[in-house]
């Protein structure tokens, strides 16, 4: 079976998310993107348990799916998205001399396994206040007790990229996944790679070539859902989902959706600030400061990439997945309407074409250009075959400021 899941995202109880991370909007929202699977997130929050039992029931194959009673009808897509228990852990803590904060992604095959993990952390840090939970714990103390608690656990390091909060970040990261995970490493079976890169630039790494590199969303909100997502070819159970990754199965696990890497927070270096946005080449002729205020630039991933790279750009490894980079239909819809995504005139362009359409993710990737010309209109119909082809023009984003896309001039 082929199926698409997100499984990185977060609850309405982690900082900096919107209300409507609950799961029958979650649900509405998966279905509207065309997302098969998608994580809980934040299973470590007592609240978000709590909710989670109440409002999903266990499936024979080791997934949730939301209770009827809680379901809201959206008119597109009626399919049942089946939850996957997920949660992301912030460790902050010292390491060969250096402080290191690592973000780690955990999925658990039920909510009982949840409970049992979440106790234990409990009895560490504060797992209260904040649904992504922030612990003094080493990343590789957090797999041993996670593997303890639950060994069919999946534990994926998360944007491994980002500068200030993965396991490669320039700020505080290692540069070998065994720096962090020792003799446990062997049990990292996937590696989520982040909005900031994309395939290409990890196939530049022969050390990672072992790993399933994963993308998935970090989303916020419900409607920021599947920006980045994965495709499997296999059964849809928990177990299949583990056993791809786990044997980095090329035909299970077939391929990634993504952003423009370009249009990451951290793509390239520099300064949000004092408007200084550079290549690493630049960052590395001037030592790495910044010519406004002299402080240290922002090391962004590209950079960071180059560092370690072991391979020259745009080495094709021979089992490479296929990947399909992308951008949200709301954003072409206001680059084509000349409005911003959120507004009211793309709310109703969106509603009219996925009712008449299908999900999202069926209009962005396989709907006929011509059948989107008939619903649409010609000028929404080339926005969506350019950004397809990848003719775009993208002004980087770096130093927390996302890039910025041009569709038309």
């Amino acid at each position: 079976m082929n199926f698409i899941a997100d499984f990185h995202i977060h609850s309405r109880y982690s900082r900096a998310t919107s209300k409507d991370c609950r799961p029958e909007k979650l649900d509405f929202g998966a279905r509207t993107k065309g997302i098969d699977v998608v994580g809980t997130g934040d299973f470590t929050h007592p609240e978000w348990r709590k909710e989670l039992k109440e409002k999903l029931e266990l499936n024979e194959n080791g997934l949730y799916c939301l209770r009827e009673q809680f379901r809201e009808e959206n008119g597109i897509n009626e399919k049942k998205v089946q939850f996957i228990i997920s949660g992301e852990i912030s460790s902050i803590y010292k390491k060969n001399g250096k402080t290191r904060k690592v973000h780690n992604v955990i999925m658990l095959p039920d909510l009982d396994a949840a409970e049992r993990l979440s106790k234990k952390l409990e009895a560490i840090g504060n797992v209260h206040s904040d649904g992504r939970p922030i612990l003094g714990l080493d990343s590789k103390i957090l797999l041993e007790i996670t593997l303890q608690t639950c060994p069919e656990a999946l534990f994926i390091p998360a944007h491994i990229w980002t500068p200030h909060f993965s396991v490669f970040g320039a700020n505080s990261g290692f540069d070998h996944i065994e720096e962090c995970f020792e003799d446990l490493t062997s049990h990292i079976y996937a590696l989520e790679t982040g909005l900031s890169s994309d395939p290409p630039m990890n196939w530049r790494l022969s050390m990672l070539d072992r790993f399933a590199l994963v993308s998935n969303s970090d989303a916020h909100s419900p409607g920021n859902l599947a920006r980045e997502a994965n495709i499997f070819n296999t059964d849809l159970s928990y177990e299949s989902i583990y056993a791809a990754l786990k044997n980095n199965d090329r035909k299970a696990f077939a391929g990634t959706i993504e952003f423009f890497p370009e249009e990451g927070k951290y793509h390239l270096d520099g300064h949000r600030n004092c408007a200084v946005q550079w290549e690493p080449s630049r960052t590395r002729a001037a030592s790495g400061l910044c010519p406004v205020c002299g402080k240290k630039l922002t090391i962004g991933v590209l950079h960071r990439v180059e560092e370690l790279a072991d391979r020259k750009e745009n080495f094709l490894p021979p089992h490479a997945r296929t990947y399909e980079r992308t951008i949200p239909l709301a954003q072409i819809l206001g680059a084509c309407l000349g409005t911003g995504p959120a507004s009211k005139k793309v709310a109703e362009k969106y509603r009219l074409m996925l009712s008449a359409l299908g999900p999202e993710l069926s209009i962005l990737r396989e709907t006929s250009i011509s059948d989107i010309k008939t619903c649409a209109g010609e000028r929404i119909a080339e926005g969506i075959r350019r950004v397809r082809a990848g003719e775009l023009s993208i002004s980087a984003g770096y130093d927390g400021e996302y890039g910025k896309i041009k569709i038309f001039d």
